[in-house]
């Protein structure tokens, strides 16, 4: 048979807390009911989520996940992001819920993906549909890369942010010297990010900081283009009164 169609069921604490949040990314709730349980339906174009309620059910426990394969991960996660920014101010990067950058994910074959973590503590990861387009799996050149590329499996896909932060911090230290210009500022920008989930808001502006020191080539801007606009979206995150200052 062809043209079959899989709807995730997911679990979460509280149905319209969840229905507020897809809202924002563009979804339309397509059913709802309290009774015999509670369980809502969600859909956003082609793309359709349930979830069923536990009231005394712990988000940061949570196992749910699903993989959503799209034909533009960048696209989705800029209409994502505006919802985010039109309500919030600003993307949410840490906690629950929060959203990860589009990245290429050595652990799939290099395809580019990016992962919502929603207030049910559901991991929904977003993934470039290989079928639609081939993604580029070419190695990267710098050590300084490839260890970006390690440290994007533990803390994108595997949720480890303190591992990841470390595979980073190490690696800009022994690198730091050797790497192209550009591998900085995205090893830099992912570390911010990194610390922001942390909440060690002084680690994120350190790196931050590092970040925008780096001189750039017009080229290099260019080729940066997303890099730079997601340190925009970090420094939004920093400047935010409620963000508070810790250490790991």
């Amino acid at each position: 048979m062809a043209n079959e169609i899989t709807v995730p069921l997911l679990p979460c604490r509280s149905i319209d807390e969840i229905v507020e949040f897809y809202t924002m990314l563009g979804f339309d709730r397509t059913y709802y009911q309290l009774r015999p349980y509670p369980c809502v339906g969600l859909k956003r174009e082609d793309l359709q989520l349930q979830f069923f309620g536990i009231p005394d059910f712990r988000p940061e426990d949570s196992y749910g996940s699903c993989v959503v394969l799209v034909s533009d991960t960048g696209a989705l996660f800029e209409a994502f992001a505006a919802g985010m920014r039109k309500v919030h101010g600003k993307l949410l990067v840490s906690g629950i819920p929060r959203m990860t950058r589009p990245r290429k994910r050595k652990n799939v074959g290099g395809v580019a993906g990016f992962s919502v973590v929603d207030p049910g503590g559901n991991w929904i990861r977003i993934f470039h549909n290989t079928a639609a387009a081939d993604d580029d799996t070419d190695e990267p050149a710098s050590q300084l890369a490839k260890a970006m590329r390690n440290a994007v499996v533990l803390g994108d896909s595997k949720g480890d942010t303190r591992q990841a932060a470390r595979i980073l911090d190490s690696a800009l230290t022994r690198h730091r010297g050797s790497a192209p210009v550009t591998d900085l500022v995205e090893a830099l920008a992912y570390r911010t990010e990194l610390a922001l989930r942390a909440e060690d808001t002084t680690a994120a502006r350190d790196a931050l900081a590092r970040a925008r020191a780096l001189t750039l080539s017009e080229a290099e801007r260019e080729k940066l283009g997303e890099t730079l606009a997601g340190l925009d979206d970090l420094e939004a995150v920093l400047l935010d009164p409620t963000s508070r200052s810790s250490t790991p």
